[in-house]
């Protein structure tokens, strides 16, 4: 994955996690990243569509966790802010009539998913409580 979005929407999480059922504002939430507060916005529509986060507007709005951080895996937040191969992916069609050309493409495909499976495995052994534990 080759942007910012897995880092913002964890920390996003992570400072919810943090505040205990107190609505964040995206004001307060940006501060924390030091990222315009639109960014926020645009993760916390994408979390809230994935399950992770309620909102309410206006006077003492905000955003709160929608269920236990315990049940929230690390591994369904990359899935909810995956975009593009972890490794990236090739622009080009290599040669047919060069050996590795003609292979290349499938034996990447290969290494990227074992890559993603083993990743996937790691985050989902942890949860939004284990990580959001490490700032206390």
């Amino acid at each position: 994955m080759n942007n910012s979005r897995f880092p913002v929407s964890l920390h996003i999480l992570t400072l919810l996690e943090q505040m205990k059922g107190e609505y964040v504002s995206s004001d307060l939430i940006a501060g924390s990243i030091n990222i315009n507060p639109v960014l926020v916005r645009k993760e916390i529509i994408n979390l809230r569509k994935h399950g992770f986060v309620e909102s309410r507007e206006g006077k003492g709005g905000g955003t709160i966790l929608a269920k236990n951080s315990a049940e929230i895996h690390l591994s369904d937040v990359y899935l909810a802010v995956k975009d593009k191969s972890l490794l990236g992916e090739t622009k080009n069609e290599p040669n047919p009539k060069c050996a590795v050309g003609r292979q290349i493409n499938t034996h990447l495909k290969d290494l990227y998913q074992e890559v993603e499976d083993t990743l996937l495995k790691s985050l989902g052994n942890q949860t939004l409580a284990d990580f959001a534990a490490k700032f206390k």
